[in-house]
């Protein structure tokens, strides 16, 4: 099975093995939301996957 470049280009796995993502909704339609709801979208969110998730998604880790 072929890796899934579009969504392995969005991961980044960090020194300990967690996977992280950076979250949703960002790009436009923000002036909307609160000043506290604007900064807690710019952390990074940790992703849990599954064995065979991580195998498709990640092959080299």
């Amino acid at each position: 099975m072929k890796t899934n470049k579009s969504y392995t280009k969005r991961l980044r796995v960090t020194r300990n093995g967690k996977i992280v993502a950076r979250k949703g909704g960002q790009d436009h339609f923000n002036a909307k939301e609160s000043r506290a709801t604007r900064t807690r979208k710019r952390q990074a969110a940790f992703v849990t996957m599954s064995a065979a998730d991580r195998a498709r998604f990640l092959p080299r880790s």
